[in-house]
């Protein structure tokens, strides 16, 4: 943690943003495993380190990875049944959203603005290169990505640390989702959040917005002191 007068590692020209490659999948398995409670295939690290739809930026210092977050852009329609709806309706089945299936940084980095580095680079990316699909190799699906109208992502609702830092960058409470998790064998509650992005917005019913405030009501009144990191945890 930062000491009082200290300035954020994140601000140090020392640490470089990169793509993770195909050989950083060993290190990425040994940081996610780290990290999060929930256990992925090795096809998954294969494809998040070498599929180019994957936009896969990694922090480094010192020459090793410290920090990284995985997202990837899709139409609204290959959204999972949880994740629908996170759109209005006169927005096309075909218009994109990114997912952030993780975002992580090395414990002892944490505090020092290394998750908003890298979440700040996805932002921007799919704000401003319109030009570019998500994936970092430029090829993937060949959307733009300025088409993207929102971001979302999941967490566990014990996680604390991650919602507040997610709900400092304007991500939103989109559904609450019973027993979404199994950590370790146990079911487990979770949240989706959503930050709209170039023009996007969120469906115009009689309960929006007093949904999101009902779900910001029940995730205070429920959550547990005690956090645990999910697949988009992050403690900044």
């Amino acid at each position: 943690m930062l000491g009082a007068g200290a300035v954020p590692l994140a601000s140090d020209s020392s640490v470089q943003l990169r793509f993770l490659a195909p050989d950083d999948a060993p290190e990425v398995r040994r940081l996610c495993t780290d990290w999060f409670p929930i256990e992925y295939p090795d096809s998954w690290y294969h494809d998040i380190t070498s599929n180019p739809r994957f936009f896969a930026l990694a922090a480094m210092y010192g020459g090793r990875i410290i920090g990284l977050i995985v997202a990837e852009s899709k139409p609204q329609s290959q959204c999972n049944r949880e994740d629908a709806g996170l759109l209005a309706g006169n927005f096309a089945p075909t218009a994109h959203v990114a997912y952030i299936l993780t975002l992580g940084v090395v414990r002892e980095y944490r505090r020092n603005g290394i998750a908003t580095l890298l979440l700040d680079s996805l932002l921007s990316h799919l704000s401003q290169h319109s030009s570019s699909s998500t994936g970092a190799g430029g090829g993937g699906d060949g959307s733009s990505a300025s088409s993207c109208k929102a971001v979302y992502l999941h967490v566990l609702a014990s996680n604390t640390s991650a919602l507040q830092f997610y709900e400092r960058r304007r991500f939103r409470p989109h559904a609450f989702l019973p027993l979404y998790y199994s950590v370790r064998g146990a079911p487990r509650d979770g949240y989706s959040y959503v930050l709209y992005i170039n023009g996007g917005h969120p469906p115009w019913t009689i309960l929006y917005p007093f949904l999101t405030l009902l779900l910001v009501t029940a995730k205070c009144c429920t959550i547990s002191v005690c956090s645990r990191p999910s697949e988009a945890s992050v403690r900044a």
